[in-house]
């Protein structure tokens, strides 16, 4: 098992001043990371790439590998102007990518109010056309390029892998978030068995989950069904945690995992404690 920090679960840390993005890679190898997966949040490598040389600098001084870099995009709803000049935008995030010396990129894919089932199947030929262009210009770098189940119009399990499938590539492939397919409402542990032989990439996250009726007050968001979601330390929330990861290990995933913590508790303290917890689980599963 390769058990790794996503830089996401300290942007809150990052964000406000109180960690420099040194002092977060650093601060993962202390808390027993074995990797750093990078985020870009409040930074872009493209029009900043004097950090690449920051980030592996960092990562070298504290003994950690660089195993993903993901970003956000968005290929659905667009002109045809836009939708050409999102795609060259991810391209660019590709290179950085390989300067940066990974061999997994996440980009997202799309973002659309309708979430119907209608219009996605109407807007797969375009996707995966844009994903497609992006995992053959990944292809020079040796880079296999995913697509993660989030936001909302591409996050169950069936839709993710209607995706991979049409595009078609190889190095095309998904980031499975064992969490996030409850903002879909689909159970995770059937999700992930339904993902787990096309994931490059794996992301631990965990939430407490509530019907609509039992309306929670503030610190949650609403599933795509209304019902309440709120992130929280892994091995803490109603996801079955057990149950996942005995899922991934019969399956013989041994790739990258890494944790992404989006609760309210605090940050450091979080991965601290959702790493140990994974680590417990894994060695019992």
């Amino acid at each position: 098992m390769k058990l790794g920090v996503s830089t996401y679960s300290l942007h809150q840390a990052y964000q406000s001043g109180e960690m420099s993005l040194e002092e977060v890679i650093a601060f993962i190898a202390e808390a027993g990371g074995d990797h750093v997966e990078i985020v870009p949040i409040g930074y872009n490598l493209v029009e900043q790439p004097e950090l690449i040389t920051t980030i592996k600098n960092a990562a070298a001084a504290s003994g950690l590998e660089i195993s993903n870099y993901a970003i956000g995009a968005n290929f659905a709803d667009l002109s045809d102007a836009d939708y050409r000049a999102e795609i060259e935008r991810v391209k660019q995030e590709v290179d950085a990518a390989a300067a940066l010396g990974v061999k997994r990129m996440r980009h997202d894919v799309a973002s659309s109010p309708d979430l119907s089932i209608t219009n996605f199947m109407n807007q797969l030929p375009k996707l995966a056309a844009a994903c497609q262009e992006i995992a053959d210009h990944a292809m020079q770098y040796d880079i296999t390029t995913s697509v993660e189940n989030h936001g909302f119009f591409i996050q169950h399990s069936d839709r993710v892998k209607a995706l991979v499938a049409a595009t078609n590539r190889d190095n095309f492939k998904t980031t499975l978030d064992v969490g996030n397919f409850l903002c879909d409402d689909e159970l995770p542990t059937a999700a992930v068995q339904n993902n787990i032989d096309i994931a490059s990439m794996v992301h631990i996250k965990d939430f407490l989950y509530r019907p609509k009726q039992r309306i929670p007050g503030a610190g949650w968001f609403n599933t795509a069904n209304g019902n309440w979601l709120r992130g929280t330390i892994a091995g803490h929330g109603d996801i079955d945690m057990i149950e996942v990861l005995r899922i991934i290990k019969a399956s013989g995933y041994d790739g990258y995992f890494s944790l992404e913590f989006e609760g309210m508790e605090n940050c450091r303290e979080a991965t601290k404690i959702g790493l140990a917890n994974v680590r417990r689980i894994w060695d019992s599963v």
